[in-house]
């Protein structure tokens, strides 16, 4: 049952840039035939260098060029995700100039260069300067680009967007050459100065091949088909460039909007045929697979089976469904035919033993004598008997009669009938007023938040989901100090232990199956907090002490009832 990496894997080849990655698949079980739903997290290590899309670039400014002013230099790709993935940016050291790190809502980080001080194209007419990205591995990885920055002269006014941001809604169907959006620029400049130019920024590759831009125009048109499933936005970067060389920048943000474009998928993943006519209710013959790629509503599929059978079709695990023989009353059928006539022709049915002998099948299942139905004598028990087989006879009704035997095998289905038994923490011998004292845990007072106090333990004799098990923290002397984990029973501090907290907690836990209806039980702890056993002592004491009363009280009521029995005795006589 163990299962091993069978090939190397490659997380940016499985799932590219989602934050998250597994893969999904079935576990198969014969005898009894059942499905097991496994996912497997597949972790991101970092492996891929930050690389920029070109390995240099080109930027004109003008020497008038206001200091602050900021310019959109490039993005680096990394493959890797999370704290592997880009993360900074670095610029070679020069007087003019320094490199912020900016995140569109997309969460593409790029580069931009910030002017600090005024150019001046008579002393310095061009620039040669190393951009560096880095991403946060340890140690880090890097990629470099080259950056040729030419001072221009003056051009006096940039080109200026009607909006620094705008927003448009695209449906995944969507056809080829559809118009997007129309972006304007303006500039206060005349002549070559103030003709504008538009184009796209530095962007991903894969989103410079979805969208198109006219350079004259600024209408932007779709080029490749969009895809819901794949990416549900995209943040393009649009640059308007005037006759001087002045850049200004805008954001297109796109949303992509899901339909009911993708059928859903239904793979049979096994199929017992043919199914033996004395099958039992509840013989699984197949098993489906059902998935849709679309979301929210759209991706919601509900199953049924059409036709007339006796079938049915049972929801699992994973997207994942069962088809059942219908259950009832009746557990199976059987018949047998005799080619004979009159009284040598009429069969009877009668029990001829099983997996439990004749006398153990015949306290688990009786058989109609004239119709062949097999029922349940009586309530069956997953936990005790998970299937047994039953012999028939067929015997006719001739002298000497002739008979012929088949044997039934019953699956026994499980119910959640058996509630949740704590082992941990274990009630005392005689845990009552008076009785023994409970176990009690200590913790110091300086622990810390997430400290370890106990372990509720408990099974369930149950099988399948109505064994799954979960904790909850319904009472505590103080309930913001302490916190179970869901599934492990772990109880911990929530908190750090402070000097105003009671010597003496009491912590119940509720300990729930997930069967339907879901079956529970209760677990008390006590806690002492303390630093030390001494001075625990004091705490138990009193605790002993009042058992004492207790008992010391009830011994003398017992006392009392005996001498007024003795009295009414005496008066008796």
């Amino acid at each position: 049952g163990n299962l091993y990496v069978h090939e190397r894997l490659d997380r940016e080849e499985m799932c590219g840039e989602s934050a998250s990655c597994s893969v999904s698949f079935e576990a198969l079980v014969h005898n009894p035939l059942n499905i097991f739903h496994v996912e497997v997290d597949i972790q991101d290590v970092n492996d891929n260098t930050p690389r920029f899309l070109q390995d240099h670039f080109q930027l004109e400014i003008n020497e008038l060029t206001s200091p602050g002013a900021r310019f959109a230099v490039g993005v680096a790709e990394d493959a890797d995700v999370g704290t592997n993935s880009l993360q900074a940016y670095e610029l070679e050291a020069n007087e003019y100039f320094v490199v912020e790190v900016k995140e569109s809502t997309d969460g593409i980080k790029f580069a931009e260069l910030v002017l600090r001080r005024a150019l001046d194209r008579e002393r310095e007419q061009s620039l040669r300067l190393a951009l560096t990205a880095l991403d946060g591995g340890d140690p880090p990885r890097t990629g470099t680009a080259q950056l040729y920055i030419n001072v221009t002269d003056a051009n006096d006014n940039p080109p200026v967007f009607a909006q620094e941001r705008y927003r448009v809604s695209l449906r995944e169907d969507t056809p080829l050459g559809s118009l997007v959006l129309n972006v304007t620029a303006s500039d206060a400049d005349a002549g070559t100065n103030a003709h504008i130019t538009y184009g796209f920024g530095k962007m991903q590759t894969k989103v410079l091949q979805k969208f198109l831009v006219d350079t004259e125009r600024g209408i932007i048109t779709l080029q490749e088909t969009l895809d819901f499933e794949d990416t549900r936005g995209y943040v393009l970067l649009v640059e308007a460039k005037d006759g001087g060389g002045l850049v200004a920048q805008c954001n297109v943000e796109v949303e992509v909007l899901d339909v009911n474009d993708n059928p859903p998928e239904v793979t049979l993943t096994s199929m017992s045929s043919p199914v033996p006519e004395d099958a039992p209710a509840g013989t699984v013959v197949a098993l489906l697979k059902v998935r849709d790629r679309d979301s929210g509503e759209n991706g919601q599929v509900s199953c049924e089976l059409s036709g007339e059978a006796p079938l049915s079709i049972v929801a699992s695990s994973g997207g994942s469904y069962k088809v059942n023989n219908a259950a009832g009353a009746l557990v199976v059928r059987v018949q047998a035919r005799d080619a004979d006539a009159g009284a040598n022709g009429r069969v009877s049915y009668w029990l001829a033993g099983g997996s439990a002998g004749a006398a153990g099948a015949a306290a688990l299942v009786s058989v109609e004598a004239r119709s062949g139905a097999l029922y349940a004598q009586r309530s069956l028990d997953y936990e005790q008997c998970r299937e047994f087989a039953v012999a028939v006879r067929a015997q006719d009704g001739g002298s000497p009669a002739r008979s012929s035997t088949a044997t039934v095998r019953v699956f026994v289905l499980d119910r959640n009938d058996n509630a949740p038994r704590v082992l941990w923490p274990a009630v005392a011998p005689g845990e009552a007023p008076g009785g023994a004292p409970t176990p009690f845990e200590m913790v110091p007072r300086s622990a810390e938040a997430g400290y370890l106090v106990a372990k509720v333990v408990a099974v369930d004799a149950d099988a399948g989901r109505n064994a799954w098990l979960s904790y909850e923290l319904v009472q505590a002397s103080e309930a913001s100090l302490f916190r179970v984990g869901l599934h492990s029973g772990e109880v911990r501090t929530a908190r750090a232990v402070s000097e105003r907290d009671a010597a003496k907690q009491r912590v119940v836990a509720v300990v729930k199956d997930h069967g339907q209806p879901a079956l529970s039980a209760t677990a008390t702890l006590h806690v002492v907090l303390a630093e030390s056993l001494q001075e625990a002592l004091p705490e138990l004491s009193e605790r002993a002490a009042g058992g004492e009363a207790a008992a010391g009280e009830l011994q003398f009521y017992l006392v009392l009832a005996l001498a007024l029995l003795s009295a009414l005795f005496l008066l008796s006589v």
